[in-house]
């Protein structure tokens, strides 16, 4: 049953955004309130279509109608409090949440395509060794509502720059940590009434929870999935992605072998590159081993570099040659340049107040 209102002081007040419920949980939410299911459908196309900020303006919907909607429900919209625009057109904006937490989202144009990168939490636990969202450490998990209405909110800052293609979750946090969340989200991503995103046209990236994974490939959403890998070996791993040490690579890939892919689509495989760490020759050869039969592409990304961040990125020609130890295997590896690293939003850069306040982790020495 959907918990529609809560009692605070004796009197009713709207507890749940209708940004987080899934057309379903709409429709049943309706029929407790003795309405029709299909107003679900008409309520999506207001909010997700014409991008309405209240229920009175949906004109098509009874008058009583908006006034239980606006006494049961909430409808929100995220607060921007900064945005920053790197020399290469990205965009990187700051979101303010009603608990004071803050979390980042970039727009990246491409051509014909704009891609939204969105965040589904704020901060994160998992404290990759190259990635700047760590240093925050896990502040909390994004409600759904939190994660999809980050996209209404970018598409008003572009009007008519053109609209947003692509959605990648690769901002803030670990999308398979918040599981429920981020599913439900990618639910109303696809929803046909909701903001109709093709799954061909959402990446979801994840260092790779196995179980969550076996659950994700249940669900039959077929978005794209894109493996943070980062190391070829568990020693190597286990220092630089330290969820290894609980789920190591063997269950890691045991789980991608057994994801269901549908038909024509590849996994990737993520590798940030770092000087001297994990860029070797010996350490492509090993790749190549690591992933042989499964159906993949490989992105290589040279490292992001900043202060906080105890590595190096490697030159152009141990990129190029590391790349070519996996075209001669008979990989896809394509070497790509992040976006928006003069305003910290390329890949491992974001991050909010623990950077603002100066509030970083201590330089370490790695393989010392």
């Amino acid at each position: 049953m959907v918990q529609a209102a809560r009692v605070e002081r004796g009197m009713v007040r709207p507890s749940l955004e209708v940004k987080g419920l899934t057309r379903a949980e709409l429709e049943h939410a309706l029929q407790e309130m003795g309405e029709l299911r299909y107003r679900a459908a008409q309520i999506f196309q207001w909010i997700y279509k014409r991008q309405v900020g209240s229920f009175e303006d949906m004109s098509n919907l009874p008058k009583a109608l908006r006034h239980s909607l606006a006494e049961r429900f909430t409808l929100k919209l995220l607060s921007v409090l900064q945005e920053d625009r790197s020399r290469d057109g990205a965009r990187k904006f700051l979101f303010g949440l009603e608990d004071g937490k803050q979390i980042e989202s970039v727009l990246i144009p491409d051509e014909d395509r704009m891609t939204a990168c969105l965040s589904t939490q704020a901060g994160c636990a998992l404290a990759c060794a190259f990635c700047l969202t760590g240093v925050m450490g896990f502040q909390r998990h994004l409600e759904a509502w939190e994660i999809i209405g980050q996209i209404p909110a970018l598409q008003e800052r572009l009007q008519s720059e053109g609209r947003i293609t692509h959605l990648v979750l690769m901002g803030m946090g670990e999308p398979l940590h918040n599981y429920e969340a981020t599913v439900k989200a990618l639910r109303v991503m696809t929803e046909k009434e909701g903001l109709a995103f093709s799954p061909r046209r959402i990446t979801l990236s994840t260092v790779g929870l196995p179980k969550a994974l076996e659950k994700l490939g249940e669900e039959g959403i077929g978005v794209n999935l894109a493996i943070s890998l980062h190391a070829p070996t568990d020693d190597l791993r286990d220092q630089l992605v330290p969820i290894n040490r609980r789920y190591p690579l063997k269950e890691l890939l045991e789980a991608c072998r057994a994801y269901p892919l549908p038909p024509r689509r590849r996994l990737t495989f993520e590798y940030v590159l770092l000087d001297g760490v994990n860029d070797r020759i010996e350490d492509a050869k090993e790749l190549a081993v690591l992933l042989q039969g499964l159906r993949c592409k490989i992105n290589l990304i040279p490292l992001n570099e900043a202060p906080e961040i105890p590595f190096k990125r490697p030159s152009r020609e141990r990129l190029l040659a590391f790349q070519q130890v996996l075209h001669d295997q008979g990989y896809t590896a394509t070497l790509r340049e992040s976006r928006g690293w003069d305003i910290s939003a390329a890949c491992g850069m974001l991050n909010t107040e623990a950077v603002r306040k100066g509030l970083f982790r201590n330089k370490r020495a790695f393989f010392s």
